[in-house]
């Protein structure tokens, strides 16, 4: 949930750790902090509460020297968020120096323990405790030497619980940096005469585009000129770089106003980047699924949350809609502390953007326990989800930095709807006019994105309206439930007007009940076999004098009969609504946020991506 950058090389280390907090600003932004080892053996530690353009303004023209150093924004789990509590963190001493992403489970535990033993503490936070570990143990070794430092973060190590990624640095010990992960990310930049950690890519990019993956239960020592992986139990262990190919322009804004919009934007040439070589005239082409055994599935498990878990439902619609295999679609959340049926005969389906959320991984942990063939989608190469997988399923959407999910869910529906079709085609269930129909319907989609995009000035306009309102409904059936959903959840992320999503035939179970005319409802009225059903839903939301704005099919214009206000997208299959539908409400989304002040790039309480419970 927080992001973490460290260097050792020859460059002057304060502007490498501050753009690199820059690129990580969307894991956490309320606070931020540097600490660099001077060229005199000094520890300097720099922090803000608040954004990291707070740091940054303290430190025009003050910047510690050095090209030691690392650097940290904070997404709070443990302290409020403030000065003392921002990291870097250290022991008594100041000169064992710590930077975390995770959560200490046994902090308590192991802070009362060091209490007993005379420490003492500055902050609320769970990462002070490991400096003080460490310390205890370097001193053990004699409070010198890299050797005994690393041996000294090994043994820490062992007395920690939970999920972490940790940089270590002491003052004593120069050109020298330790990095451990355990569920939390951290990848090593391998450059020439400097080496980096960083929670992320994009932190890398201006410096290398080398880079090592670390697995999980390995600490990494960097100096400028090496790279040393070991197993906490000493072993030494081997492993290439890859190279990566985005640009930084890939991880900026290139233009517009927001990351968001950008994003927002990128969408036809994500979808095609993500459906490329994966779809064509003649079928569904996954090799990735080659690693499953479908003929043993009897039941399918699909995990996820926030965005991915409405994506999840789209893919329940497709899957039972064309395959026939019965789906769940189940919050990681409630899944993993529940007692669900999965065996050797269940698919567990897990979609995560960033491969990393702590609730998906712990029902993958269980799904393989229990036997289940286990699905992967996520975004990040080399992600924890990523190992371990029977198949995985990359996005290949590139970064997306706007902490709101938008082209990662249009290119996660598509693959799943594309898993299903494939399954179907396999057993006999899509053929004939019909499969060349659907196989037509995936190649057109980026261009079909494209021209919903082509609704950006009407939803500016319609934003003008909404903004003030002090709720919104929303409201669909199929698939176009699962677009009412995604758009509510914009709408609250980005902008903080209260938004919610009900499937249209529940609004007379109570819902309805709230209607007035200062709730607007948003009603997912394109092409369907309940299509009718849905204008009877806005007719009795008309009656109680709610204004409503409607999504058609283009060439419905019979819709405008029953709404204030109309958005038409174009004409295509029903399964592609979610995906068709959410784009002029993404736009909306932004419309209203930036009408009401909102930062639409970092909205309040929210990170990127959610590495704790």
């Amino acid at each position: 949930m927080c992001g973490i950058v460290a260097y050792v090389g020859y460059k002057q280390v304060s502007p490498v750790l501050l753009d690199g907090l820059k690129r990580l600003e969307y894991r956490g932004y309320d606070s931020a902090g540097i600490a660099v080892r001077t060229t005199e053996g000094k520890i300097v530690i720099r922090k803000r509460e608040g954004k990291l353009s707070q740091l940054t303004n303290e430190l025009n023209g003050s910047a510690p020297r050095g090209t030691l150093g690392m650097g940290h924004t904070r997404w709070a789990t443990h302290g409020a968020p403030n000065d003392v509590n921002a990291h870097p963190h250290t022991d008594e001493s100041g000169r064992v120096v710590v930077i975390h992403n995770g959560i200490i489970e046994n902090y308590a535990e192991l802070r009362d323990e060091l209490k007993t033993r005379g420490h003492l503490f500055q902050s609320q936070t769970d990462t002070e405790i490991f400096a003080h570990l460490v310390e205890e143990e370097f001193t053990k070794r004699g409070n010198e030497g890299a050797v005994n430092l690393i041996d000294a973060v090994r043994a820490a190590l062992q007395r920690v619980r939970g999920a972490y990624s940790f940089v270590v640095m002491d003052a004593r010990v120069p050109d020298l940096l330790i990095g451990a992960r355990h569920f939390s990310p951290l990848i090593v930049g391998v450059g020439e005469n400097e080496n980096l950690f960083a929670s992320d890519i994009p932190a890398l990019l201006e410096h290398t585009r080398r880079a090592l993956i670390i697995e999980d239960g390995e600490v990494v020592a960097l100096t400028h000129d090496a790279v040393r992986i070991f197993t906490l139990d000493g072993e030494s262990v081997e492993r290439e770089p890859f190279e990566v190919t985005w640009d930084v322009t890939s991880a900026e804004k290139g233009g517009y106003p927001t990351f968001f919009t950008k994003e927002i934007f990128e969408q036809p040439a994500a979808l095609a980047n993500a459906l490329r070589g994966r779809v064509d005239a003649d079928g569904v082409h996954l090799p990735e699924l080659d690693a499953l055994d479908f003929s043993r599935v009897e039941r399918v498990h699909i995990v996820a949350c926030g965005t991915s878990y409405h994506a999840g439902l789209a893919a329940k619609l497709a899957l039972e809609q064309w395959a026939r295999v019965p789906v769940n679609v189940e919050i990681a959340s409630e899944y993993r502390y529940a007692s669900p049926v999965v065996d050797e005969k269940t698919l567990l389906i897990l979609i995560t953007q960033s491969g990393e959320t702590a609730d998906t991984l712990a029902c993958f942990r269980l799904g393989k326990e229990h036997g289940a063939q286990t699905l992967a989608l996520t975004n990040v190469v080399g992600s924890s989800i990523t190992r371990g997988a029977h198949a995985v399923i990359l996005l290949r959407v590139g970064p997306e930095i706007g902490v709101v999910a938008t082209k990662t869910y249009t290119a996660q529906v598509a693959l799943l709807e594309l898993v299903a079709l494939g399954w179907a085609m396999e057993r006999g269930r899509v053929t004939g006019d019909g499969r060349r129909e659907i196989l037509q319907s995936f190649l057109r989609l980026p261009d079909l994105v494209e021209a919903a995009l082509g609704a950006e000035e009407q939803t500016k306009r319609l934003a003008e309206k909404l903004t003030a309102h002090r709720s919104a409904f929303f409201f669909g059936r199929g698939f176009g439930y699962v677009a009412a959903l995604e758009g509510a959840l914009k709408l609250k992320e980005v902008s903080y007007l209260h938004a919610e999503a009900y499937a249209a035939g529940e609004l007379k179970h109570g819902p309805i009940a709230m209607l007035d005319p200062d709730i607007p409802v948003i009603a997912i009225a394109t092409r369907s076999a309940t299509l009718d059903k849905v204008v009877s839903n806005m007719q009795e939301v008309r009656a109680r004098r709610a204004p409503v704005i409607a999504l058609a099919t283009d060439g419905d214009t019979f819709i405008e009969q029953h709404a204030d206000d109309v958005i038409f997208i174009p004409r295509a299959l029903e399964h592609l609504t979610p995906i068709l539908a959410l784009v002029p409400l993404q736009l909306l989304s932004y419309h209203v946020a930036v009408a009401r002040g909102c930062d639409v790039d970092q909205p309040r309480n929210l990170a990127k991506s959610v590495t704790v419970e």
